[in-house]
């Protein structure tokens, strides 16, 4: 089972409305498109649905269930109760993938000062209670009482709901704040934080909005891909202009920065060349600029921050080409429909990326300064950072307690179930030799 099918049983009963507000007169770059598809204050698909995320009322008791069967049916139940979009994996597995993630923070940080944490889109606020939930009751007093938990949330209403979660229990308001902004805008950061903090973010960077390039074949230099409007002005189309946005720049250049610096001998380039005008196959690129956007500002503002990331790895059944292609889907009657077409989604469609977990890790490379973009090695740069990428699975048995969440006949959805998600994490190091 993937997670993208308990993720995204869709069971709201109302249809979107479909909308052609969202691009203006004038062609935008294909990322504001997915933002505007997406977060427009009045035809985006979450402002269309406020109660996308679900909040379960009690932790489900996986250790009664009988096995897979079971725990599927008790699912099918919660969504036909709940006029929802989906339950994240936090929400599903409460209290435990929280406290799996509070763990391996705790392995990990230095609490010998105060502990600060920061949540980029916290969702119902689960994550950050049963985070608290878990330091107080394991970690030394002193951390607990001086710690900070600041959860970053670009929705009201979901900012509201994080503080009603989280004050369920009276100490921890004491320590929670939300900051209801866009954690990519760097003007509401303030000043440079020297002191070290974590930042967690979980299923943030599919949701963010990416570009595409396109290339008419093998060798032909990569062009912008933008949005606008046909003569009818109910239709959109593509235009390609030569690349000048300096964000895509940025990217495409950490994305071939190992092509780049490969010894390819001058016959296989040559080989390629002649390759690519006999059999001409475009070439379409999806590139997650967003991230790029996120933490070029996360890194600025937060320069010895430690990172907790998971998302989807990959994505079934896309019908949209091109590499690290979005899911556009909506429900309709009752049942899911996936578009061809990411022009398609016009308010009415959730647009969801998988992760290029090695791209994210050269991304992060670049935001700390780590990874420079130089044509000769010159100035190396020394090792400011460690990093691992980790399946959910193995996360949760290095750092949680995958027995909570075990069946009677040994399943275990938490470990078995989620084979298309994957944990990134990346610390400071003083090694700068």
């Amino acid at each position: 089972m993937l997670a993208r099918t308990l993720l995204f049983l869709h069971t709201s009963k109302g249809k979107a409305l479909f909308s052609t507000h969202i691009v203006p007169d004038k062609p935008i770059l294909v990322r504001d498109f997915i933002h505007s598809a997406l977060y427009h204050p009045t035809h985006g698909y979450f402002s269309q649905r406020p109660a996308s995320v679900g909040v379960l009322h009690k932790t489900i008791s996986f250790n009664n269930l009988q096995g897979r069967k079971a725990y599927m049916k008790y699912l099918d139940n919660i969504y036909k109760q709940n006029d929802i979009a989906w339950f994240t994996p936090v929400e599903l597995f409460k209290p435990w993938y929280a406290h799996g993630i509070a763990e391996s923070i705790m392995r990990t940080a230095n609490l010998s000062v105060p502990l600060k944490i920061y949540e980029i889109g916290g969702g119902s606020g689960t994550c950050a209670k049963g985070i608290l939930d878990y330091i107080m009751l394991n970690a030394p007093t002193r951390v607990y009482n001086n710690m900070t938990y600041i959860s970053v949330e670009i929705s009201p209403s979901l900012a509201e709901i994080q503080r009603q979660t989280v004050g369920e229990v009276r100490t921890h308001l004491s320590k929670f704040r939300v900051e209801c902004r866009d954690a990519a805008d760097r003007s509401g950061w303030g000043d440079v934080d020297q002191q070290p903090c974590w930042v967690i973010m979980l299923e943030v960077l599919d949701n963010l909005p990416h570009d595409l390039i396109y290339s008419e074949n093998q060798v032909s230099p990569w062009m912008e891909v933008w949005v606008g409007k046909k003569h009818d002005r109910e239709t959109h189309s593509e235009l390609f202009k030569p690349l000048q946005d300096s964000l895509i720049t940025r990217c495409v250049e950490i994305m071939d920065w190992e092509k780049d610096h490969s010894n390819q001998s001058g016959s296989v380039s040559m080989a390629r060349s002649i390759w690519s005008k006999v059999f001409p196959k475009p070439r379409r690129c999806w590139l997650p600029t967003g991230c790029l956007r996120l933490l070029e500002v996360l890194h600025g503002v937060l320069p010895k921050m430690s990172l907790i990331a998971s998302d989807f790895s990959y994505l079934p059944d896309v019908r949209i080409p091109g590499e690290r292609a979005p899911l556009v889907s909506t429900k309709k009657d009752g049942s899911s429909l996936d578009y061809g077409s990411y022009l398609d989604a016009k308010g009415d469609a959730d647009i969801f990326f998988p992760t290029d977990f090695w791209l994210l890790e050269r991304i992060d490379h670049y935001c700390s300064g780590q990874l420079k973009m130089h044509k000769d090695n010159s100035s190396k740069q020394g090792k400011k950072r460690r990093t691992i990428t980790l399946d959910t699975s193995s996360f949760m048995e290095e750092f949680g307690l995958p027995t909570k969440t075990r069946t009677k006949d040994g399943y275990n959805p938490l470990l078995d179930d989620f084979k298309n998600t994957k944990f990134y994490l990346s610390v400071p190091t003083h090694n700068i030799k």
